[in-house]
């Protein structure tokens, strides 16, 4: 098993340059399940979530040739209808293959999902969409079995709480449909936007791209000729690189960004007292005399995201004072606090909410072992900053979402090898 050796206190100076976004990446795959055409994806990301997705599209029939960051992926020979549990398992985001599947068939059996385990996040509210789309649905022996044996139909489906992926795996769905479906609470991620206008520059009408209320006019089972495109860069790398040049208190630059998707974070820094300097492709992080404490609690889009919790808690472990971070979307995603601790940092739970004490210099090398995706790359921050020399374990999960993360750290100064246990 792989881990990471992180010799702490380097200074970091440079710029990264960020991939594509890997929870675009996914549903756009996916949404290749309603085209009739071969299609061109550029800025994919090299990380282990988006090749196994491509092994799911072969293994439904589909085929894809992959060099570099470009995929061209066809499904227009796919003749399968089920997910197996051996592809799932790994990867929550399996589950985005229900909706276009189902949608393009009238049938499919897709294995419940895996994936990180930071809480509850029931698929209940996308079968629920899906029922009311006209479909019939049935858990069986740890099986989704869905059928609409007359195509699915438009409905009016209102979320009762906002679903990221229950909102992709409904537009993929309704592309299809016959009629009009109106998304009411639907998730505004930019993911999601990019996803729709991949959709509509198909022919298929989208209205309210970018609000909480998507209508989407379906072709009533006409594939769709979807044009090539490029993968928006990732949002969430992107902080974690900002956090990188924020715990060392160096000037890094970040590339390849879309600053106006990483406003959320940018005002969070700027809270802490670091100047961030922004152009149309790149944000520069410069250091301050001080890093002020923060108050944070999670939200969807475009509030502060969750998947950026963990590496502002590492970040906030070097704040001169007391920060508070309330996370208030999933139950479970406070494993990394015990690894932190590990390192000798001061943070109390109560409930959902961390209290971080604030100061810095006082962590110190040690084995730490990562949980989630997000938990990993906090240990990796923590790292960059502690006294000595830090063994990150289990780091399979840091692969799922993050390219080449020792290779671009090395470059910006930091001391990060990869090893074999």
């Amino acid at each position: 098993m792989k881990y990471l050796k992180i010799l702490g206190e380097n200074k970091l100076s440079g710029e990264v340059c960020i991939s594509g976004a890997k929870n675009a990446a996914l549903p756009l795959i996916a949404c290749t399940i309603l085209a009739k055409n071969e299609i061109k994806m550029g800025n994919l990301p090299d990380v282990v979530d988006i090749n196994t997705f491509l092994k799911l599209i072969a293994k439904l029939g589909g085929t894809f040739t992959k060099k570099d960051h470009t995929a061209n992926i066809s499904t227009i020979k796919l003749d399968k209808t089920t997910a197996t549990y051996d592809i799932v398992k790994t990867m929550r985001a399996s589950i985005l293959v229900l909706g276009p599947i189902l949608a393009r068939f009238g049938h499919c059996e897709v294995s419940l999902p895996g994936g990180c385990a930071i809480g509850q996040r029931p698929v209940d509210l996308h079968l629920k969409a899906l029922e009311q789309m006209g479909a019939n649905i049935i858990i069986n022996h740890g099986y989704i079995e869905a059928s609409a044996p007359n195509g699915l139909q438009g409905a009016k489906i209102v979320f009762d709480k906002v679903t990221v992926g229950g909102t992709e795996n409904i537009v993929m769905a309704a592309a299809l449909a016959n009629g009009e479906t109106t998304i009411i609470n639907a998730a505004k991620e930019p993911e999601i936007v990019q996803l729709c206008e991949v959709i509509a520059s198909s022919g298929v009408k989208i209205e309210g791209i970018g609000t909480s209320t998507l209508k989407i006019t379906g072709t009533n089972k006409e594939l769709l000729e979807i044009k090539d495109f490029d993968v928006i860069p990732d949002r969430i790398e992107a902080g974690t690189y900002m956090c990188a040049a924020a715990i060392t208190n160096q000037k890094v630059k970040i590339s390849n960004v879309i600053p106006l998707h990483l406003d959320a974070i940018t005002s969070k820094l700027e809270e802490m007292n670091f100047k961030v300097l922004q152009d149309e492709t790149s944000v520069t992080i410069l250091p301050t005399d001080e890093i002020k404490p923060v108050n944070i609690f999670t939200t969807e889009y475009p509030g502060f995201p969750t998947d950026m919790q963990a590496q502002f808690m590492a970040l906030a472990t070097q704040a001169n004072g007391t920060s508070t971070i309330d996370e208030r979307l999933f139950e479970n995603r406070f494993m990394h606090v015990s690894e932190l601790l590990r390192l000798g940092a001061d943070i109390h739970l109560n409930g959902n909410t961390a209290t971080i004490n604030g100061k810095s210099g006082t962590l110190c090398g040690t084995d730490v072992m990562a949980t989630d995706l997000r938990a990993s790359s906090a240990l990796v921050l923590a790292a960059l900053v502690a006294k000595g020399e830090t063994n990150i374990h289990r780091i399979y999960h840091l692969d799922r979402g993050y390219e080449d993360l020792e290779g671009k750290l090395t470059k910006i100064g930091a001391n990060v090898k990869r090893f074999t246990e």
